[in-house]
């Protein structure tokens, strides 16, 4: 054996390692937009799951009460919620809350709050806006 040939196949070329980091960069531009959409759908199926949530409490409270509650602090009160959830904004001040003179019941006494919307300006993936889900 000559005493050069095992120094030269200890290591990588710089053609080879160019060529795995090229394919390496390739294979990350293909896979970011789709793991950020995946985050974006998260959090919008999060939304739509605390829009529920939080409707259903509204119900359930003016049925039990017998009379709509004047905020979210008073779902959060009266127990109905843990915590107000957050908002697709990341924050639980946002949401924007429907007002209604309608009663549920014949027997309520006072109305209030009869829905809740998120208070953000932005657009879902689907295109639609984010308050008016």
């Amino acid at each position: 054996m000559k005493p050069g040939a095992a120094g030269r196949n200890r290591g990588f070329t710089l053609v080879e390692m160019m060529v795995v980091i090229s394919i390496m960069l390739i294979l990350l531009a293909v896979a970011m937009p789709i793991y950020s959409r995946s985050v974006v759908r998260k959090r919008e199926e999060s939304l739509r799951q605390n829009l529920e949530t939080m409707n259903k409490v509204i119900v359930q409270y003016t049925l039990d009460k017998k009379k709509a509650p004047k905020s979210l602090e008073d779902l959060k009160q009266a127990h109905y919620l843990k915590e107000i959830p957050e908002d697709i904004t990341g924050r639980n001040d946002t949401w924007v809350t429907d007002e209604d003179e309608s009663t549920m019941v014949p027997e309520q006494t006072e109305t209030g709050v009869s829905g809740v919307h998120s208070g953000s300006n932005q657009t879902a993936i689907d295109g639609t806006a984010y308050s008016s889900w």
